[in-house]
Parts: C-alpha cells; sequence; structure tokens
C-alpha cells in the first residue's frame, strides 16, 4: 500500500514538474531589453518572443528542457533548466556577434520577414537620408529638386508622387502631411540622420491594423537607436563640394536612463551648372529612463531645416538641339527651404506577465516654401510659370496601445488593442504664380486647413499547432476643415467620412524554416481637403482591396528566399499635374503582380541578396490601349554583394534597375529605364580611426532620375509640346569619409 502511495505520489509530482512555466527577460551586455527575441523549448516545441521591455513567459515546462534564444547579431543563447530556474526571473544576457544569415529563423510571428532587411542594413549601411527607403525591397526613389524636396517613390506599380500610397514613421511619428501644399501624403524623410537608425520595419499591402492613413502599396517605420555603442565624429568631402559633418555623442549612459545626441550638416552644389547651393541641419537627442522593473520611458527631440536652389526638370526637345545639356536650365531660379521640429513621448508599462500597455504622443512644427516651373512659358508668355507653394504647420497626435497574449488550452492568442488622435493645424496654404521667387504675380489659392483622424484598431493571432489566424479590423474617422481666404467674407467649409476597414492573415509555418501566408485587407488614402471640400472626387476615403499569397522558405541554413503572387485594386488613382505642381484624384486601378527575394550567405564575410518585382497595372475605366498608369513601373530589381569582417571592413557593390514604363496613357511618351551602380567602403585603419570611399554611379552611366510627360511652352515656340521632362541622375561622384570612434 505504501509503495502504491508512493508511486502516485512520484506520479503526481512529475507532473507537477510538467506543468511548471518560466518566465524571463533577455537584454543585450549593456543592460538594454532586445524585443522580438526568439524563445523556444527543445525542437521548438513550444516557442514565443520577447516583448518590448524583453521580458517573456513560457508555460508547460519541465527541469531537463532545454531553452534557446535566437536574435539577429548574437550568439545563440542555450541552457538546461534546472529547478532553480523556475522560482525567479530568469536574466539572459546575449552577447554580440556578426550578422549571420543561419542565425534567422521563419517563425509564426507576424513580423518574420522584417528580419532580412535587418541583416541588409548591418551588411550595408546607408550613407544618406536618400538611401534610407531603398533598404525597403522593390522600393525605388527619385529626386528631382535639388536635394531638398522629398523624393519620389515607385513601389508595387505604384508612382507614389511623395507619399500618396505608402505610409511612414519614424519611431511610430507620422512622415506623410496630409493636404500638403505640394501634394497629398507628402512625406519629407531628410530629419531622419541614417546612422542612427536601429531597425527598419515594413510590410507591403494594406494588411496591418495598426497602420492606418496610406497604407495602400505599404508601410514602413524606422526605429532609431536607444543608446550609441560608441561615440563618433565624421566628415565627408567630394565631387561637386560635397560636404558632410556627423558628431554622435552618448552624454549620460547609466543602468537606468540615458542620453545622446546626433546632429548632421551637408552641403553641396551638386552637378548641374548653376549651383544647387544645398545646405542642410540636423539635430536629434534621445533620452531613455527605466522608471522600475514594470515601467519605462523614452524622449526625443529633432530639429531640421534645409533650403537649396533648383535647376528644374528640363524639356528633351532643347537637350537633342543641344540648346543646353543634360546639367542645363530653363529656369533655374527654382528651388526652396523646409524645416520641422519634433517632439515624441513613448511610455511603455508592464501590467502583469503577459500584458503591456504603450503610450506615444508627439507633436511636430513645420514650415515649406518651394518654387517650381514645370511648364516654362505656356501660361504667362511674359513672366514665365513659376508657382509658389507654401504652408505652415502643427502636427498633435497620440496612440494607446495594449498588447496581451493568452493561453485557451493548446491555442495562444497575441491580442492588440489602439486607439489615437491624429490632428493638423495648416495655416497658410498657398498655391501662387510669382516671378524671380521675389514677386507674387497671382495668389491662385491660399486657406486655412484644420483635418483630425480619430482611429481605433484591434488585432488577433490564434496559433493553433503549425497554424496562425489573423483577424483584425481598423477604424478611422476623418473631419477635413477648410477655410478659403480669398473669399473675401469668412468661408468655412467642413466635411467629414469613416471607413472600417478589415484583414485576415493566415500564416503556416510546418517547421522554423518555412512559411507559407496568404495575406488580405483593406487600406485606404485619404483624399486631400481641399479637394473633398470642393466636391472634386468621387471618394472622399477611397479603398484599396489587396491580396497576397506567398511564401518564406530557408532550404539551406545560409540560403533564404521569399516569393509572393499579389493582386490590389484602387477606388481611386492620384495623377500628377505638371501645370499645377499637384496630384489629383483620378480613376479605378488595379495592380497584379510578383515579388521574389532572395539572400545568400557564402562563408562568413560575403552576403549576396537579389529582389525582383514584376507589375501588370492599369486604369479600370478608360479604353484598352488607353488605360496605362503613367509612370507605373512594371519591372524593377535591386542586387547587392557585400563582403563584410566585423569591427574591420565593410564593402558593397549595389545595383538597381527599372524598365522603361509609360510616362502617359497611351502609352505613346516613354519614360527610359536605367541601370545604376553604387559602391561602398568602410575601413578601420586603428581601433579608434577608419575611412570610407562612397561612390554614386560607379559606372558613370547617363541617366534621368525623374520623368514626367508634361505640356510645356518656351519662350521662343508658337504652340506648345507635350513631351518628356526630366531631371537628369547624378553622373560618377565620390566623396572620402574619416571617422573617428570613442
Amino acid at each position: 500500500m505504501k509503495l502504491l502511495y508512493a508511486s502516485i505520489m512520484l506520479l503526481c509530482g512529475i507532473s507537477l514538474i510538467a506543468q511548471q512555466d518560466i518566465n524571463g527577460k533577455i537584454t543585450d551586455d549593456l543592460g538594454l531589453a532586445i524585443e522580438d527575441a526568439v524563445v523556444y523549448i527543445n525542437k521548438y516545441e513550444n516557442h514565443t518572443h520577447s516583448d518590448i521591455n524583453g521580458r517573456f513567459f513560457l508555460k508547460n515546462i519541465k527541469a531537463g528542457d532545454s531553452l534557446f534564444v535566437h536574435f539577429l547579431g548574437f550568439e545563440r543563447f542555450t541552457k538546461k533548466l534546472n529547478a532553480r530556474d523556475f522560482d525567479e526571473t530568469l536574466n539572459i544576457i546575449l552577447k554580440e556577434s556578426s550578422f549571420m544569415l543561419d542565425q534567422v529563423y521563419i517563425d509564426n510571428s507576424l513580423k518574420s520577414g522584417h528580419t532580412v532587411s535587418s541583416i541588409d542594413l548591418k551588411m550595408n549601411p546607408v550613407q544618406s537620408s536618400q538611401e534610407v527607403l531603398q533598404m525597403v525591397p522593390g522600393l525605388f526613389l527619385a529626386q528631382h529638386a535639388g536635394g531638398g524636396k522629398a523624393e519620389q517613390i515607385f513601389l508595387r506599380g505604384f508612382d507614389i508622387d511623395h507619399g500618396t500610397d505608402i505610409r511612414l514613421t519614424v519611431d511610430g511619428m507620422p512622415v506623410n502631411m496630409v493636404s500638403h501644399a505640394h501634394g497629398q501624403g507628402y512625406a519629407d524623410l531628410h530629419f531622419l540622420i541614417p546612422e542612427t537608425i536601429e531597425n527598419i520595419e515594413f510590410g507591403k499591402g494594406p494588411y496591418y491594423a495598426d497602420q492606418g492613413n496610406f497604407n495602400t502599396a505599404g508601410y514602413v517605420n524606422f526605429s532609431t537607436k536607444d543608446r550609441l555603442s560608441q561615440n563618433m565624429v565624421s566628415f565627408e568631402y567630394g565631387r561637386f563640394n560635397t560636404n558632410r559633418a556627423l558628431a554622435m555623442m552618448q552624454l549620460i549612459d547609466g543602468e537606468t536612463q540615458g542620453l545622446y545626441f546626433a546632429g548632421e550638416y551637408l552641403m553641396s552644389d551638386g552637378p548641374f551648372e548653376s549651383s544647387q547651393n544645398f545646405k542642410r541641419l540636423n539635430f536629434m537627442a534621445k533620452y531613455r529612463h527605466t522608471l522600475d522593473e514594470k515601467s519605462s520611458l523614452n524622449l526625443q527631440v529633432s530639429s531640421f531645416s534645409s533650403d537649396w536652389d533648383a535647376s528644374g526638370q528640363i524639356p528633351q526637345r532643347l537637350v537633342d538641339a543641344g540648346v543646353i545639356t543634360r546639367f542645363g536650365a530653363v529656369d533655374d531660379t527654382e528651388g526652396g527651404m523646409t524645416s520641422r521640429t519634433n517632439a515624441a513621448l513613448e511610455y511603455t508599462r508592464i501590467l502583469n506577465n503577459n500584458t503591456y500597455n504603450k503610450l506615444s504622443a508627439y507633436v511636430s512644427q513645420y514650415d515649406f516654401q518651394l518654387f517650381s516651373n514645370f511648364t516654362f512659358f505656356l501660361e504667362d508668355p511674359e513672366n514665365s510659370d513659376q508657382i509658389m507653394q507654401r504652408e505652415s504647420r502643427t502636427i498633435y497626435g497620440f496612440e494607446n496601445a495594449l498588447n496581451s497574449e493568452l493561453q485557451w488550452g493548446d491555442t495562444e492568442i497575441e491580442l492588440t488593442g489602439g486607439l489615437g488622435f491624429r490632428y493638423d493645424d495648416i495655416d497658410d496654404n498657398e498655391l501662387s504664380r510669382t516671378k524671380n521667387r521675389i514677386e507674387t504675380l497671382e495668389t491662385l489659392s491660399l486657406g486655412d486647413i484644420d483635418e483630425s483622424n480619430l482611429f481605433a484598431y484591434t488585432n488577433a493571432a490564434f496559433h493553433v499547432s503549425d497554424w496562425t489566424i489573423n483577424p483584425a479590423l481598423r477604424l478611422d474617422h476623418f473631419n477635413f476643415e477648410y477655410r478659403n481666404r480669398l473669399a473675401g467674407v469668412y468661408d468655412r467649409q467642413t466635411q467629414s467620412r469613416t471607413i472600417l476597414a478589415p484583414k485576415l492573415n493566415i500564416f503556416y509555418n510546418p517547421s522554423y524554416n518555412m512559411q507559407l501566408f496568404l495575406k488580405s485587407g483593406i487600406g485606404f488614402h485619404s483624399n486631400d481637403t481641399r479637394v473633398v471640400i470642393e466636391g472634386t472626387a468621387d471618394e472622399i476615403l477611397p479603398a484599396a482591396y489587396s491580396l497576397d499569397l506567398g511564401m518564406q522558405y530557408k532550404p539551406l541554413p545560409n540560403l533564404w528566399f521569399s516569393t509572393s503572387l499579389w493582386y490590389l485594386a484602387l477606388e481611386q488613382e492620384f495623377v500628377y499635374v505638371g501645370d499645377a505642381g499637384i496630384v489629383e484624384p483620378s480613376g479605378r486601378t488595379r495592380r497584379q503582380g510578383v515579388d521574389l527575394g532572395i539572400r545568400y550567405q557564402l562563408g562568413d564575410h560575403l552576403y549576396l541578396n537579389y529582389d525582383i518585382n514584376y507589375t501588370y497595372a492599369r486604369a479600370i475605366d478608360e479604353a484598352e490601349g488607353e488605360d496605362f498608369i503613367p509612370l507605373a513601373p512594371d519591372l524593377t530589381a535591386v542586387a547587392g554583394i557585400n563582403y563584410v569582417i566585423r569591427d574591420k571592413l565593410t564593402a558593397g557593390l549595389n545595383m538597381r534597375y527599372i524598365k522603361d514604363r509609360p510616362a502617359n496613357e497611351d502609352n505613346s511618351i516613354i519614360a527610359e529605364g536605367y541601370f545604376v551602380t553604387d559602391l561602398n567602403v568602410d575601413y578601420n585603419i586603428a581601433e579608434h580611426v577608419g575611412v570610407g570611399l562612397i561612390v554614386n554611379n560607379l559606372f558613370n552611366t547617363e541617366w534621368n532620375e525623374a520623368q514626367f510627360a508634361t505640356l510645356s511652352q518656351l519662350k521662343n515656340e508658337a504652340e506648345p509640346v507635350e513631351e518628356i521632362h526630366f531631371t537628369p541622375g547624378t553622373p560618377f561622384a565620390a566623396r572620402m569619409r574619416v571617422y573617428f570612434r570613442f
């Protein structure tokens, strides 16, 4: 009897041991929390991810199990658990190592595809703010106003102009400007100092409940560093009198708090015959404070200002006739100035082992003035067609998000809910005809805009065996208000609209080396307040309906590829209007395509990346042959070869290709494609000293960076001509860099 009793007690004891839970915290050797580390037991039998404060929680663990922790750029952590590990929080410190592709696990996280971009960033660090966005696979940029204007963006068969169909954020703070003087969604990222970037999170398509306005082709969020591993001062000098100075200093570096500063100054004359006189000044400071074991605070402030001259887009006919060179100008009095000052606060509070809350708030003060001349003497044969676009705005916003993990039987559930608000207070939104950037000839529009966006979303992820089911829902309410200051009397006009956007994503992970996925969802872009009030758009919040079917796969430890077939239908397209310098709403469109990305690491030092993207894009309501979408790219490709010796050498050869594409609706005018190669090299010649070489357009290719089909008329022409107007791409341009780390 005693033997039977002892046996029962032993079995109960084993059962109790089998039901034990473990919680832990993952940090680096500097004590900073590591988010999204993969934590699993034995052969991926039970797994989870660390939260925003580095904490993780696993159930049904027993002594003798092996615990594994993976995070890109750190050595793999392995520990055989014993009984003592269940009594208190398990503190795990990861040691930094080289970035290796065999560290990448394709897990059931909704962000699993972002890891590869992190490798791209570490293997080949960006050298300018213009290169920052091009780290996103399949995304192309074009600059066409002297370096000071926001870049033109291309992604998934969209000419996104400056941001109409892609949502950009920095540490959660929006970059896109609604109802902007130069066009809806204008996104100037030049306030972001490249060396401060810690991570790039992106998603293609409108499948993400926490991403709202402009998330149609996709979204990109840049996360900045919380701490500097080393102080740095660097200096650059290159062709076209290009100079850049950078300083990054860790001012406070304590266990519970830290503060660093980053500053950048850039100037360049540019390759044009008329100097760009380009100048940009950036400052940033970021403060972190661990208030207690369960709460932390981040505060950052930044300020950016820029001014420049530009030679503008030039007509192909003048270059063909030899009247001007590719780097000449018709009107070299174009240019502008812009500035932005930001303050952002983020507060995180752990409520229990499974739940945390994150509150973020921001305010931005922004000013903008741009002079352009797209059509020369078409509208005004005497004074020319120069226009000025100007505005001043303040943006206020906050978001509160609650994140929780639950267990229901064998089903693990991740729940996220968020509520937020954004308000844009825009003064003196103006479009005027000007002369020589001095005299105002005619004010075409002038008004004040108030635009607000109240939003809420809920997102769930049900992890059942190898499957993840991810339903989500987002609600956005907009209020548009415009006061026309040219009306002569008080004229206040308002409009409001609400949109409900459901999402459903399904993931199948038969192993940590493969994921199959089906993504579906509705996104939207809002219309410009002035267009909404005027009633010239059929849709105030035109929706995008999209579907992705694809996979990620690692057939070998050092080989990763991803592919997807996708479809996207848009209720309303935006089309660029050259004579007004703005974008206007057009009809319905559809796009379908295929994306393919490959990453391969050969040995410890050589890393290869390749992305190719094909899109078929057409307007739905137009006749066949007249249904092309202007400037929509149908084939793009990017490839890179990177050689890295940790703490010694980083060298990258990067190539990008875009195929010829239609510049107008009937494909009678073609925007020429190009193939351009860049080179980056950094070499540490001593413990604290390094040198670098940055070469844009290594083979001095003649290429057109920005191109438009524009109707223009020169002073000596009797009739206007519609043809390609372009901004030439940078010729061979090398910059030398020296930097000091301490």
